[in-house]
């Protein structure tokens, strides 16, 4: 079965305390090489059934309503992993 992948992120004019705090253990253990950490959410949505354009339209506005807070949050990608994707010949709108 195919799933699809909806990745969200904090808005990166917004402090990410979460990240900040990876990035300060990260310094502490010695790992000078990385310059910021910033962590964000991801959401597996296995489909029963292809996945078509309207799926796909389906799981975007979900995530734009129901995963994301779009105060503070960007959607940043929503794809498929692990098959194809069956157009009806609209193209699809990747976030």
């Amino acid at each position: 079965m195919p799933t699809i992948v909806v990745e969200v992120m904090p808005k990166a004019e917004l402090l990410d305390p979460q990240g900040k705090a990876v990035a300060g253990a990260l310094a502490r253990l010695g790992k000078t090489g990385f310059t910021g950490v910033r962590i964000g959410k991801r959401f597996e949505i296995t489909v029963d059934g292809p996945v078509t354009d309207a799926v796909l339209a389906e799981v975007r506005e979900l995530a734009d309503d129901m995963f994301s807070n779009s105060v503070i949050e960007d959607v940043v990608s929503v794809h498929v992993s692990g098959a194809t994707v069956e157009t009806t010949g609209v193209a699809g709108e990747t976030h």
